[in-house]
């Protein structure tokens, strides 16, 4: 029993011993992150600092004997084998297996290591180079060239061979066969910088006749290749032709230009070649040729695409050409600009009269029509007549120039009779249209179409525009009866219209109707409405006056004032009296003065009230005596400053306004506020006498002894 206590003693003592041993998992309570944090940059910064990473460099070892030499080759030579062993396609382990014999001056090793890398991966072009470089670095000139030829067999089209090759050559001074592989590398027909290089080689041994024809291979060779992509290029005949006039060939230079411009023809023509053309011609001094070239140009070439022509042309005027030359060139600028603009918009009128204006100065006929009726034909999209005021005036501007600047009065007909065929006249109509081609047959002598034209205007779409100037040109031609009709036709559709019916009554009093005169104004005055009353009365009032006919003049005034009390009329009706010229003038005056006076007592306006008060004095102190005087001063009234209350649209306040108003003498109601008024005054002015006694005391003394 002790034993086993014992044995179990020491097994829970060992038990409690293993768990001592084992850690505790720490449990983190605050989980925030720190204030500082530590960045991986900041790591390796530090690691970097400390060099914690750097190992120290190998030891020198020093070849002293053969057996070591041959013991460090055969080991680095097992080194590269295994390398490429593992991986046969990374050509570089190639290429410094290579190299590394090569600096061992082992040439044979290093040959066998490119072909065996050749046989690898022939397509690697750095691996050519390389083995092609270093037999020519070690003057191994032919195994270059078996080298280079293998190479341009292989891969044709990597013209890095092409070029290596070519230079090595031409270095090694074998010129025939440098222009050998030029010949053999341009049957491959590469890119153009080759063939250029192929001119350039022959033209630095001065062998300008075999230049020139490889120039003409080449030119015909890019010519199919446009072919194909239609989309030929101008450069290289250019710089055919430049390289013709470096070498003082201008007849040659200007055989390959103008069989450039036959080659490309109207359908892809460029406007560089004709711009280099030109300027070739301009330094050849064939000035003539200069300028047909770029008219011709400039005609068939398409406007976007010749900025740089005009620019040229432009220049080429200032410089040798002379005034009319320098503005025809302006002048096609300007029409180019215009053109772009109808183009972008058809309907913006004001580019198109701007381009009509810059025809019209320096233009044929015909091509001015077509500019019009380019411009007429971008009717207005929506049938309204603000759409269409601009619009109209291209229909004017047309007929005008062909009435008086191409002197075509047919055309003029035509034109006018189109422009009102198209416009909507249910809807809206122009009545100026109607008038100019009314006027115009007139110019013709042609009356009774001129009368059509406005009778059918007037059926169509009456205006008030129409029937004045169709009374009018009646009137010029002294049709009254035909006046008096239109007239009547006027007043049936617009009744309203106060200024008609004065022009119909003025009529009829210079024919010496006085009657009918008086009729119509008595029908105008009937009627229940009208535009300007005041203008028609006065206008009544006025040829009555004129007829000398004062009491039915009186009689106007009379029925003027019970419909209106307005105080202009009876201004208007005191100033008549006091003109009358009748012995009790100045006594039917003041009555009326007095009349008007009892009458607006109850106005609202009291301004209207002051207005004829301020009348009634000028009245009385040209012509009353001092009693009057005195009684129309003490009825003026007194202006004084009120303050009112003023409301925001919201209802909230917005502060207090100052106004003037006007209490009159004899208005009982406003009797006490005066008095009241008077007494605030005569206290206002003792204060201010104090005040005044106060501030100067001495004053006061020296009155007292005085």
């Amino acid at each position: 029993r002790g034993g086993a206590r014992a044995h179990s003693g020491g097994k829970m003592a060992s038990t409690a011993a293993g768990k001592q041993r084992i850690p505790k998992v720490a449990k983190v309570k605050n989980k925030a992150p720190a204030e500082v944090q530590i960045t991986a940059e900041q790591l390796l910064r530090e690691a970097k600092e400390r060099e914690l990473e750097l190992l120290p460099p190998p030891p020198q070892q020093k070849i002293t004997d053969v057996e070591e030499l041959n013991d460090y080759k055969l080991r680095k030579r097992k080194t590269f084998e295994d390398n490429i062993r593992k991986n046969r396609t990374v050509i570089s382990n190639w290429i410094k297996y290579a190299q590394w014999e090569e600096s061992l001056k082992e040439i044979q090793r290093a040959r066998s290591i490119y072909e065996r890398a050749l046989d690898v991966d022939y397509r690697n072009i750095t691996l050519w180079l390389k083995y092609a470089e270093m037999e020519m670095k070690n003057r191994q000139v032919n195994h270059a060239r078996n080298i280079w030829d293998r190479a341009i067999t292989t891969l044709p089209r990597v013209n890095q061979f092409w070029y290596k090759y070519t230079y090595m050559e031409e270095m090694l001074g074998n010129v025939a066969g440098s222009r050998q592989v030029f010949e053999r590398w341009m049957e491959w027909q590469p890119e153009e910088q080759a063939w250029h290089s192929y001119i350039n080689f022959e033209l630095r041994y001065k062998e300008v006749d075999r230049a020139r024809s490889i120039y003409e291979r080449y030119i015909l060779f890019r010519a199919l290749v446009a072919l194909v992509l239609v989309h030929p290029d101008v450069k290289n005949w250019i710089k055919y032709a430049r390289f013709e006039e470096k070498h003082s060939y201008f007849a040659h230079a200007r055989k390959v230009y103008e069989r450039a411009v036959e080659f490309f023809g109207q359908e892809h023509m460029d406007e560089h070649l004709y711009v280099a053309f030109a300027k070739f011609e301009e330094n050849q001094k064939e000035f003539e040729r200069v300028r047909v070239i770029y008219k011709y140009a400039l005609d068939r070439i398409p406007k976007q695409d010749a900025q740089n022509l005009f620019k040229n042309y432009t220049i080429f005027e200032k410089k040798f050409g002379d005034r009319r030359g320098i503005e025809d060139i302006i002048v096609s600028k300007r029409r180019f600009q215009y053109e772009e603009e109808v183009k972008a918009n058809p309907h913006n009128y004001d580019a198109w009269f701007d381009y009509l204006r810059l025809v019209e100065s320096d233009t044929d006929a015909e091509t001015v029509r077509e500019v019009y009726e380019r411009a007429i034909a971008n009717v207005p999209p929506i049938q309204e007549k603000r759409h269409w005021k601009r619009y109209i005036y291209l229909w004017i501007n047309y007929a005008l120039y062909e009435e008086l600047e191409a002197k075509a009065s047919k055309r003029t007909r035509q034109v006018y009779q189109a422009c009102l065929e198209l416009l909507p006249h249910k809807k809206f109509t122009f009545a100026k249209m109607w008038l100019l081609y009314a006027q115009f047959e007139i110019r013709q002598k042609n009356l009774p179409l001129a009368r059509r034209a406005l009778g059918t205007s007037i059926g169509k779409c009456p205006k008030n525009k129409l029937f004045k100037g169709y009374i009018e040109l009646e009137l010029q031609l002294r049709e009254f009866d035909r006046c008096r009709k239109l007239y009547e036709k006027f007043l049936e559709f617009a009744p309203e219209n106060c200024t008609s019916w004065i022009k119909f009554a003025e009529l009829e009093t210079i024919l010496g109707d006085i009657d009918r005169a008086r009729a119509i104004y008595e029908l105008a005055i009937g009627q229940p409405r009208l535009d300007m009353p005041e203008v028609l009365w006065k206008s009544y009032i006025d040829f009555e006056i004129e007829q000398e006919e004062y009491e039915k003049t009186r009689s106007l005034y009379r029925r003027l004032l019970q419909r209106t009390q307005h105080v202009k009329v009876w201004i208007s009706l005191a100033q008549f009296e006091l003109s009358a010229g009748q012995e009790e003038r100045l006594t039917r005056c003041r009555q009326v003065y007095e009349e008007a006076n009892k009458a607006m007592r109850n106005c609202e306006e009291k301004e209207e009230r002051v207005m004829l008060l301020e009348s009634w004095r000028s009245f009385e102190g040209e012509f009353g005596t001092d009693a009057t005087k005195e009684r129309i001063d003490k009825l003026m009234p007194e202006k004084i400053k009120k303050r009112r209350k003023l409301q925001a649209e919201d209802g909230s306040d917005a502060g207090w306004e100052e106004y003037y108003d006007y209490i009159f003498p004899e208005d009982t109601a406003n009797q006490p506020n005066l008095k009241l008024l008077a007494m605030a005054k005569l206290w206002k002015k003792q204060q201010q006498e104090s005040e005044a006694a106060a501030m100067d005391p001495d004053k006061d003394i020296d009155e007292s002894q005085t």
